[in-house]
């Protein structure tokens, strides 16, 4: 739960250490499947991710957390004033001193966490998305920024892969793009494992040109109704998440090499949520969709060939 401190209050702020633990255990707590792809990162940059987890799940709980309802333009101000004290190297609160730290190790730019802000103010006053290049933007703001804070972290490999005869600068790839089809594929995934969860609160994150398309209303979807026209528009759905997440893998190369195991183990255990919608045949008003542990572990040895080889 998100609490904006009050600035006049001053008191003495966590150590370092302690604040990158509290990092660790919210990620740990919130995020399984992403933890455990910080885990296979070298121990500066795991903290780093968790530091910027952190302040994105503060950021989202603003506007889906438990005190959501009292949230307004005024807060979000307040939130992006905070913001900027982290990067000026001030923290107002425990958890900033970790993302204060991180911002002093990692060439991190500022404008993917005003962005991300920007994407919960969308989520103010917008529950319907006509098109999907609306919902396109909205899924950059919210998590394609992800991708940008973390390739900052990551790092770029620029070391050329190809024979030093065929060596031009257009075979070195700059992962950015890529980067942030992998935070949009991630976010595409989400909606899709949430529609019941959403639909009780109102929100259709599907567009609507998508529902007409198949000719599945909003009643439908406030009612549960899984018949054909859910499984065919659930189909395109996921169809187009897994093109996100194709072309994600392409960036994945340019990364240093110390960061390649763990976006590949992210990159495959995410995914796997819309093989586990496939195989509830597309149920996901009744049936939570998550990978179990067993399962995840078994995709480790995957990912690391194709970080090796790929």
């Amino acid at each position: 739960m998100l609490q904006l401190p009050d600035s006049s209050f001053a008191r003495t702020l966590a150590s370092v250490e302690d604040a990158y633990e509290h990092c660790r255990q919210i990620t740990a707590k919130y995020s399984k499947t992403f933890y455990l792809g910080t885990l296979l990162m070298p121990e500066e940059k795991r903290r780093a991710i968790w530091a910027i987890y952190v302040w994105c799940r503060r950021t989202d709980e603003l506007v889906d957390g438990p005190l959501a309802e009292l949230t307004t333009p005024e807060t979000l101000e307040r939130w992006e004033k905070q913001l900027e004290s982290v990067f000026s190297g001030h923290p107002v609160d425990d958890l900033d001193v970790a993302l204060v730290d991180t911002l002093e190790r990692f060439p991190i730019d500022i404008q993917p966490f005003r962005d991300m802000i920007a994407g919960q103010r969308m989520d103010l006053y917008r529950s319907r998305y006509e098109t999907f290049d609306e919902l396109r933007l909205y899924c950059y703001r919210v998590a394609g920024t992800v991708g940008l804070m973390s390739t900052a972290v990551m790092g770029v490999d620029t070391t050329p892969h190809t024979a030093p005869w065929d060596r031009h600068p257009e075979s070195l790839i700059d992962p950015v793009s890529e980067a942030i089809d992998l935070g949009i594929a991630n976010q595409l995934t989400n909606i899709l494992r949430d529609v019941g969860e959403d639909a009780r609160r109102g929100r259709i994150y599907i567009p609507l040109e998508d529902l007409a398309r198949f000719d599945y209303t909003e009643q439908d979807l406030f009612n549960n109704v899984v018949d054909d026209r859910w499984r065919k528009l659930m189909r395109f759905q996921i169809q187009r998440a897994r093109k996100f997440y194709t072309s994600a893998e392409k960036g994945i190369r340019a990364l240093s090499e110390d960061a390649r195991w763990p976006v590949w183990s992210a990159l495959i255990l995410y995914s796997r949520i819309l093989d586990v919608i496939e195989r509830n045949q597309y149920d996901v008003f009744n049936r939570r969709a998550y990978v179990p542990g067993l399962s995840k572990m078994f995709c480790l040895p995957t990912a690391w060939l194709r970080a090796k080889v790929l």
